[in-house]
């Protein structure tokens, strides 16, 4: 038999933690609490703090939806906690009824306080979606503080450009690029389009987004309650140049509004259609300009989508639909509706999509099978130039050993049946 051998081995103090270990004090935890909340002190949640009356109004709505759904949520997730640590398996003082299945009061606790929240929010968002109807005049500047009954708006006409904002003022007659100015405790109207592609303007310091579209127009209404600079930006990705698509919102007061339309007017150069087709362009980063004068009727022929001459306006395209068309005559009409909205005959097209997605090489100025947003056939000057027994020009600048075939059947026929969903 073999003898055990057991060794004792003395009790020893307890270490120190070593240099760089993970066991931080709780002084060092304080620390760093204190570090992250020094930084965070520096932003500035704009949503939450913002300088308009109807940005405020939004916020406030923000808040009391928010507060009344955690009256259901707080108490669930407390509840929930509360439940688990009650009737867990080692608690033998909890009460035990395998023969439970319903409780009058309790299902209606669950069903009435829902249904109070959801009463209440429906109220909400009915007062508030007429109160803050962005077509609707304002009837106040600032809680207790309404409109006065002689306060005439400031009318600000904006387009949304390839990627800039064009600031027009019809009753000043000036114009701003990337920059606009309106005076504290004004009304500020809005008439806002585009000329390209969708965007949205939004400052959230004065009010929500609205979107910005080309041939229509939406507006805004709005007021400034606190002077400073704020930015403004568009919220819909519309290419390349969307996260430098941003202009600043200055909040003057009076006489600061003055100096700065006066220094608008100071500018040699007017804003014309040619001056506009210039901007028109796409481009990136342009900086802050100004405009002394503005032609007549510009901001309206920008709506139409025919700055450019012998261009149809939306509104005469309208007449015609609305007496019935044009008949025959409407083929005599055919060019005067190519609008060039990406720029392909000027060979200005932004930056879009590229191999292998589009067939062709960006900036080109063709368009590849199975995608006419603008016509090919030649009899009517399409933009192929070669005929259709020969490879599409889109296909033709295709990468080396790329299908030169017709586009993939789904994307030129019509379903033969109706889809079943």
């Amino acid at each position: 038999m073999r003898a055990l051998a057991i060794r004792f081995t003395p009790p020893t103090a307890p270490r120190a933690p070593r240099r760089g270990s993970l066991a931080p004090k709780g002084g060092m935890r304080v620390a760093t609490m204190l570090a992250v909340a020094g930084l965070l002190s520096g932003c500035n949640m704009v949503i939450l703090n913002p300088a308009g009356d109807v940005a405020v109004q939004q916020r406030n709505l923000i808040i009391a939806a928010t507060a009344l759904m955690l009256l259901v949520i707080v108490p669930v997730i407390a509840l929930t906690f509360i439940f688990a640590r009650r009737y867990r398996a080692s608690n033998t003082d909890a009460t035990y009824d395998p023969e439970w299945h319903h409780s009058t009061q309790l299902e209606v606790v669950i069903w009435t306080v829902p249904l109070l929240i959801i009463i209440a929010l429906g109220a909400m968002t009915w007062i508030s979606t007429h109160t803050l109807d962005p077509f609707r005049p304002l009837s106040r500047l600032a809680p207790n503080k309404p409109v006065p009954a002689d306060a005439k708006p400031l009318r600000v006409e904006v387009v949304a450009l390839d990627w800039k904002w064009l600031f027009i003022y019809p009753e000043l007659g000036v114009a701003s690029l990337n920059e606009m100015a309106a005076p504290v405790d004004v009304p500020i109207s809005f008439k806002i389009t585009s000329s390209s592609v969708w965007n949205t303007f939004h400052v959230p310091a004065l009010a929500g987004m609205i979107y910005a579209m080309p041939g229509m127009e939406t507006q805004l209404q709005g007021v400034m309650n606190k002077e400073g600079e704020f930015t403004g930006l568009s919220a819909h990705y519309s290419g390349s140049g969307f996260s430098r698509m941003t202009f600043t919102f200055r909040s003057l007061g009076q006489q600061g509004f003055d100096e700065w339309v006066a220094q608008a007017r100071a500018s040699e150069t007017p804003l014309d259609r040619a001056a506009y087709l210039k901007l028109d362009k796409p481009s990136e980063a342009e900086p802050v300009r100004f405009f002394g004068s503005v032609e007549n009727g510009l901001y309206d022929a920008a709506l139409g989508l025919c700055v450019q001459p012998g261009q149809m306006c939306v509104q005469e395209m309208h007449h015609i639909d609305g007496t019935g068309g044009a008949g025959r005559h409407s083929e005599a009409n055919r060019k005067r509706l190519d609008y060039d909205r990406r720029h392909l005959a000027g060979g200005d097209e932004p930056a879009g999509a590229t191999f292998p997605a589009s067939g062709r090489p960006p900036m080109g100025s063709v368009q590849p099978e199975g995608m006419t947003p603008r016509d090919q056939h030649m009899s009517r000057g399409g933009v192929n130039e070669r005929s259709k027994t020969e490879p599409d020009q889109g296909q033709g600048n295709a990468l080396p050993g790329a299908d030169r075939g017709p586009a993939p059947a789904q994307l030129n026929d019509r379903p033969t049946e109706r889809h079943q969903y």
